[in-house]
């Protein structure tokens, strides 16, 4: 029989103390003893990166990106050895590599960069001398044979990138709950796991504030079709499998609701309403680094002028507010309106595409609690609305039951 290949990632927090780091080795090693070929990624211990930011910051906040970069992938070059070191004491043999040594080709934006290509020649070429390789995620080098990272979460791309470079049978993502569930338990006492999961539906609750699974992993998964399962490492249960389709179960028109606690409102009043003024606003933000979610605009009645609201981070609140005030004159904006404190919900499920009346049940289970929308911005397959951060508790919870999940 055929070995199987299985890719097998463990975060930060489920390496955050050598105990655990033995026990995510006891998992690679039940796994190989099993007959199957693995490939590990690891992330940095426990709250490294932070760490390691917090000491930029102190030295320099404006600090070259590319030795931003060096600093901080150096917190996986220590789990990976650490990992290497365990696994060949329980009789394992493997052996740590960082991005440069496949290599893991990236391009050249530093902090954020995108993975090209993966060596996939010289990882086959490990496997079959039976080693297990023990990979650096987060982290490659560019074409100037600089070191680069891949971004918050960048393991999980890399850990992806790598199956699907290999033709994995399956991917799996070691993490600190259970698996995805039907939104956060610390919040809903309810809350279940999810058993299965479509591409679309994992990157929608992604992509607007779950945390269990980055969206360009998610994404990546997508494209090429890798088999992805999110498992705890601390429990031997069966997690959430993330796959291109699923059975569509009447009842479960929404697999879950997903809640963001750090997002800022602001409204432009007066915008002249001409062709490119909304391309000049958005594009000046883009330009500073400052990522718009939900935007609504209202035309005046006599077509000349519009109001526009939109969303942005809340760290990125004061920031963008500046850059408004510089560009609003040029513009010929009367006045901004910035508010803080807000939440966006969302409710996410592949039934939703053929089931009419869902946003008539979302709008009313939260009318029933007197919370107030703000702002309203849909997809096929999700439809988020923007409320008062003080509601959050209660429209969570009411959601929750209302699509009895």
């Amino acid at each position: 029989m055929k070995k199987k290949l299985i890719v097998q990632k463990f975060g930060g927090s489920s390496l955050s103390s050598i105990k655990k780091i033995k026990r995510a080795a006891q998992k690679i090693k039940k796994e190989i003893i099993s007959g199957n070929n693995v490939v590990v990624v690891v992330s940095a211990l426990g709250k490294t990166t932070d760490y390691l930011q917090s000491l930029i910051n102190k030295t320099d906040v404006n600090a070259d990106l590319k030795e931003i970069d060096t600093i901080l992938s150096s917190g996986e070059q220590v789990s990976s050895a650490l990992m290497a070191l365990f696994l060949n004491k329980v009789g394992i043999n493997s052996r740590s590599f960082l991005g440069w040594q496949i290599p893991i080709i990236t391009n050249k934006s530093y902090g954020r960069a995108r993975i090209l290509d993966i060596n996939a020649t010289f990882l086959k070429q490990i496997i079959k001398d039976q080693v297990t390789p023990i990979i650096a995620g987060f982290q490659g080098i560019s074409e100037e044979l600089r070191i680069t990272t891949i971004g918050r979460g960048g393991s999980d791309t890399t850990a992806v990138a790598i199956a699907a470079k290999l033709n994995a049978d399956r991917c799996e993502i070691f993490t600190d709950v259970d698996g995805v569930f039907t939104t956060d338990p610390r919040w809903v006492k309810k809350a279940k796991k999810i058993n299965h999961l479509t591409y679309d539906e994992m990157l929608e609750m992604a992509s607007v504030g779950a945390q269990v699974l980055e969206p360009r992993s998610v994404s990546l998964a997508k494209q090429n079709e890798v088999s992805l399962i999110v498992r705890s490492s601390f429990k031997n249960i069966k997690g959430t499998s993330i796959s291109k389709t699923r059975k569509i179960i009447e009842k479960r028109n929404v697999s879950g609701i997903v809640f963001s606690k750090n997002d800022s409102k602001i409204t432009l009043l007066g915008v002249p309403d001409k062709p490119g003024v909304a391309a000049k606003i958005f594009g000046s933000l883009a330009s500073q680094d400052i990522n718009v979610d939900m935007i609504v605009q209202n035309i005046s009645a006599d077509g000349k002028f519009s109001d526009l609201t939109f969303t942005v981070l809340e760290n990125d609140f004061f920031k963008a507010q500046k850059f408004i005030n510089k560009i609003k004159k040029e513009i010929g904006i009367r006045n901004i309106l910035p508010v803080s404190k807000v939440a966006k919900i969302s409710i996410v499920g592949i039934g939703m595409r053929s089931n009419a009346g869902i946003a008539k049940e979302m709008f009313r289970a939260l009318a029933k609690e007197k919370v107030n929308i703000d702002l309203i911005s849909t997809s096929e397959i999700k439809i988020s609305v923007l409320i008062s951060r003080k509601h959050i508790l209660k429209a969570v919870n009411a959601l929750h039951k209302a699509f009895k999940l």
